[in-house]
């Protein structure tokens, strides 16, 4: 290591042990013979504190079995969605010795990561879904599963497009046998592409309390965005285009201007203090059958039952305003003991029955809202040079990448290249310049392809189809054969700052109703970490409840809230409107039928209003508000 180096890490306030001298990384490049190369699972994910926390949890839910069984306490537990969070939450209810019934509204199960295949076979997900080291929950779960080996680790590195450079890569790698977060600082440090050493240095000191003071550091920034954080503590203005940009549209699709800096913090917190924390995995195929099904089966070998085309229609209360039972839309009636409510939050708003409307927890939920966010598919002509990992793309328009045709074993292809990428932001909520939701898929498409042009300048031909492409040389000869446009209006909670302290706790104020979703109150972002959480962590209400044994107590509800509820003027909920994944919280391909439907029961999502006409990079913002 050089002495530049550690001078560095110390001045940044590190300790660095003694480590061989080691060359820098090369910038990284897309390799000419794309090979798939899966890596072993990290060494050190299993020893961490919240791994083990994980572990623990499992193990107080397996052995409540025998106790529920004997003491005659086994519950009939009605669970409304089949997403990850209501799987979950199924899953450990019948590691516990009780009897979970899940209500899945649609013909697939995994809500958000929930997949399905086009006429040509091609499978179509929901979302371009990683998973991280530090995910302790869904690597228990695997292991649990007993289906770690469908998690394809790749080498423990970020990989970002250069904005200036078009066509190529920098790295942030991470260098084995190096403890965090001294592994986090030095791959940032060796990097010479994206930030100064004065910058990194500056970057440093605002980030220490993270690391002292831990979560009660980071829960009090939810009121600042990312970008009024870094103003604050003295940031470099690059810091944010060159990292937290990235940063923000991969956590929640949203740009630093709007996104709570909690959110940020929480993920480096873990990135920072778990040494494997940011390798990623991908899933080795399609979610419903490489994930969700296993999930399934271990829950109906345990006298549990997943049912599909099971939509709920509303709430059947007792006059006490506990919950009699489920309508459902064919008019049958389903009876529990206990019900779960796995649904998104901007599902469950609407059926919010008038007999809780005006207590202080149900009107939380007025104050979350789930962010949009577009998934696109791309199939060409012929492979594109590439990378067997996630690309960070640093784009306006695009969040993160990867050529599915290499990095997942279902979808490689030698030959030909599938990209899926992650449109965002796409709307004023999430700092994006245009409302993409209401455009069409030809115009998401032209946009993407203007960008791909910039990330591929070589490779991708001048199309008339998409005048984005108009400025590409004859080198170019890569076309589009075909694509998928993915819209998921009502995605993960948008954490915009404040809203942390308005996430519900999984137990309510009605005897017998639990909340389980990534949008509850846990540790976890809104992610599929956090729905994996959020769903245990109702399942462990449940049992506690069932046991006569203590529960964690109900989350504080804000002033606010408590004067909005007595303010609140009851109405009949809204219900769910239509059919359909959008319907109920998930993401679709919109055909002329799906648009009418999305514009009669979320017509929100067609105001253009706020829109800026163009979107920009940076750097033109930049130009434009020195001009101005």
């Amino acid at each position: 290591m050089s002495l530049l180096v550690a001078s560095s890490l110390l001045l940044a306030g590190y300790v660095l042990p003694p480590t061989p001298v080691r060359p820098a990384a090369p910038a990284a490049s897309r390799s000419s013979e794309p090979i798939m190369k899966d890596f072993p699972k990290p060494s050190q994910l299993e020893n961490t504190d919240n791994y083990r926390e994980s572990s623990a949890l499992s193990r107080k839910m397996a052995s409540m079995a025998w106790k529920t069984i004997e003491a005659g306490k086994k519950q009939k537990v009605a669970i409304i969605g089949g997403g990850l969070s209501g799987l979950s939450c199924a899953k450990y209810l019948s590691d516990a010795g009780h009897e979970p019934l899940v209500l899945e509204a649609r013909d697939v199960l995994g809500g958000k990561v929930s997949a399905w295949q086009d006429e040509d076979g091609d499978w179509i997900e929901t979302g371009l879904h990683i998973f991280f080291g530090a995910y302790p929950n869904m690597m228990n779960m695997f292991a649990e599963l007993g289906i770690e080996d469908r998690l394809q680790w790749k080498v423990h590195k970020m990989i970002f497009a250069m904005q200036e450079l078009p066509g190529e890569f920098t790295t942030f790698d991470f260098i084995p046998g190096i403890p965090a977060p001294f592994n986090f600082g030095l791959a940032i440090l060796l990097n010479q592409k994206m930030l100064t050493l004065g910058e990194k240095i500056q970057t440093a000191p605002p980030l220490l309390p993270m690391l002292v003071e831990g979560q009660s550091f980071i829960d009090a920034q939810d009121e600042l965005s990312v970008l009024q954080f870094m103003r604050k503590y003295g940031m470099p203005e690059r810091i944010n285009e060159e990292v937290f940009i990235s940063m923000a549209k991969a956590l929640d699709f949203i740009d630093p201007d709007k996104l709570s800096m909690t959110v940020v913090l929480t993920a480096m917190n873990r990135f920072l203090n778990e040494d494997d924390g940011l390798q990623m995995a991908f899933l080795d195929g399609n979610q419903p059958d490489r994930l969700c099904a296993p999930m399934k089966a271990h829950i109906e070998a345990r006298g549990g039952e997943v049912r599909t085309n099971a939509p709920v229609k509303q709430f059947l209360l007792n006059e006490d305003g506990s919950v009699k039972g489920l309508q459902m839309r064919d008019g049958s009636v389903i009876e529990a003991d206990t019900y779960v409510s796995a649904m998104p939050v901007d599902i469950l708003k609407r059926m919010v029955p008038e007999a809780w409307q005006t207590m202080p927890y149900f009107r939380q939920f007025d104050e979350l809202e789930g962010i949009p966010v577009i998934n696109i598919h791309m199939w060409f002509d012929r492979k594109l040079q590439n990378v067997d990992h996630l690309c960070f793309s640093r784009s306006p328009l695009l969040s993160v990448y990867a050529d599915m045709s290499t990095t997942c074993k279902e979808y490689y292809d030698e030959e030909k290249s599938m990209l899926e990428l992650v449109f965002a932001p796409c709307s004023p909520l999430a700092g994006g310049n245009i409302n993409w939701i209401a455009k069409s898929d030809e115009e998401i498409i032209d946009a993407t392809m203007g960008e791909l042009a910039r990330l591929f300048p070589l490779e991708i031909a001048n199309d008339p189809r998409y005048p984005a492409t108009s400025k590409q040389g004859p080198q170019g000869q890569a076309k589009l054969r075909k694509y998928a446009v993915v819209k998921v209006p009502r995605s993960v909670y948008a954490a915009i700052p404040g809203r942390n302290k308005y996430r519900p706790s999984q137990e309510t104020p009605i005897p017998n109703l639990v909340l389980a979703g990534d949008w509850t109150s846990q540790k976890y972002l809104g992610s599929m970490e956090g729905a994996i959480l959020g769903g245990k962590l109702a399942a462990e209400v449940v049992a506690d409840k069932a046991l006569g044994q203590p529960t964690k107590p109900l989350k504080e509800i804000r002033p606010e809230i408590v004067a909005a509820a007595k303010a609140h003027v009851v109405k009949p909920p809204p219900l769910v409107k239509g059919e359909g994944a959008i319907a109920f919280g998930a993401g679709a391909v919109l055909s002329d039928a799906g648009r009418k439907l999305l514009l009669e029961s979320d017509e929100v999502q067609f105001d253009t209003s706020q829109d800026k006409g163009k979107f920009a990079t940076p750097k033109e913002e930049r130009e434009l508000a020195g001009a101005a």
